[in-house]
Order: structure tokens, then sequence, then C-alpha cells
């Protein structure tokens, strides 16, 4: 396996082929992503069963409560350009961590790619690391301590939860390491211990910093990619601008940064 480093976030590797063990690479994954916060395998000859069988090599799986399931596979749902649950809405996308309104977000998202478009529809991340580190002063100052009120737009969870609370500068699970965690202004409902406008303005400067061109990766999608992230270190977005063709992805994510399912 050949691993090279992406900047400013991410890694690629080549030489392998997870339907051939779709566990064996879990171990070593765990680590790349703690560190570099995106795993891009490209060439990955892989169907839903064994993408299911390589996530829960993680831990147990998780979804989104009110999102539509892949027909046969619960676990998995469909990420389309051509409109959310069959509509014909198209989709926009802002940089966001995956279902963070819950009190224990998802630790990794995968998606592998079953169409890809013949133009755009790459998928960016940011290095949330680099975005903690590179926090200006004044800025830095103005966080400490502090959480937002992350809160749930665009799905129904029923009776699921609808908001939670995280420290702005967060400890990573597994490295320690500090974090700048928010997501998309409109699920940032509240910043502890600050009046709404001044909560607002915190946050547009925090995202704006976050989401820097110099501070972004953006993947363009070949067939057979797989690609994984750690929720805990990236936001993503899909860029939905100029596209030219179907983008169909297909879904899973994991719970916690746990033992795997036996």
């Amino acid at each position: 396996m050949k691993t090279d480093v992406l900047d400013p976030v991410g890694v690629r590797l080549s030489g392998v082929q997870v339907a051939d063990d779709p566990t064996a690479l879990v171990p070593a994954l765990r680590g790349l992503l703690a560190e570099h916060g995106v795993a891009v395998l490209p060439g990955q000859v892989l169907d839903d069963p064994a993408f299911l069988a390589f996530l829960r090599g993680f831990g147990p799986l998780s979804f989104t409560a009110g999102e539509a399931p892949l027909d046969g596979f619960p676990d998995l749902n469909v990420i389309s350009n051509v409109g959310r649950w069959g509509t014909d809405t198209p989709p926009r996308s802002s940089f966001h961590v995956d279902t963070s309104y819950v009190s224990s977000p998802p630790a990794y998202t995968a998606l592998r790619a079953v169409t890809v478009p013949a133009r755009g529809g790459a998928t960016q991340f940011t290095n949330q690391y680099r975005a903690a580190e590179t926090l200006p002063e004044e800025l830095r100052r103005r966080v400490a301590g502090r959480t937002i009120t992350h809160v749930v737009t665009g799905v129904d969870p029923d009776a699921g939860e609808t908001e939670a609370d995280h420290p702005i500068l967060r400890p990573h699970p597994v490295t320690g390491r500090e974090s700048l965690y928010l997501t998309t202004p409109a699920r940032c409902a509240a910043v502890s211990g600050l009046e709404q406008d001044e909560a607002d303005a915190l946050v547009a400067a925090l995202y704006e910093h976050s989401t820097r061109a110099d501070n972004t990766y953006a993947h363009a999608w070949a067939p057979d990619d797989l690609v994984v992230w750690d929720n805990g270190c990236v936001l993503h977005r899909a860029d939905h601008a100029g596209v030219v063709g179907d983008r169909v992805m297909h879904r899973g994510m994991v719970g916690g940064y746990g033992d795997p399912e036996h």
C-alpha cells in the first residue's frame, strides 16, 4: 500500500483493494483518518455488501433519521445531484459536519462513487486542525470555553435528537488534538454566553476562517473512488456548480470511534 499526503488535508492510498478483505485496512485507516482527516482510495471495485462490511469494521453503523435509505440496504443512503429523495429540486451544499445536532455525532462518513458526472461535482474538505491552529488570537480569546448549539435542518428526525451543544475548540477523540468544531451557520443556533447578534457574527467569522481556499481540498471524483473522512476534524461540502451529468454516491456512516462490531 502506498500513501501520499494531500495538501491541505487528506491522504491518498493506492495499491490496495478493499473488497479483497473489507476490514483489513481498518486499523491503519483509523490512524490515518485521525491524523489527516480524509482518505481517498481510488479504483475500488466495490459493491454495497462489501462497502457495508468495510464500514462495520470501524464500528456500529449510524443513519441520519429522516433520510431515505437505499433500497435493500437500510444502513446506506443515496447522495445525488438529481434532487433529494427523488424530487426535481437541485441540491445545495455548504460546508458542514454530518449530523452534528446529536450528542454523539457520527465519527466517520464514507462515499463510494456509483455514477460520476462528466464534469464537476467535486467534494470539498477543510482541515479543522489547521483552522484551530491558525485561529487569530482575538478569535481564540472569544471562543475559549464556549460551546455552539447545533440544530437540525433539512430532515425530520421524528422523535430523535434535534439539538446538541459541542465545544468550539474540541479535542479529537482519538488524537486529542484541538479541532475547530462547527457546522454550516444555519445549524449553529447559539453560542454559550453570547447574545444572538454577537453569536451569529462569531460563527460567521469562524466559518469564513475555516473554509478559506488555502484550507480546502477539492476531491474530483473518478469512477470506483471510495472516500472516507473523519467528522471530528474536517468540514465537507459537495460543489454542485457547473456539474454536467449525474452524480450519484452511496453513503454510509459509523457511529463512534470505539471497537468494531463482532
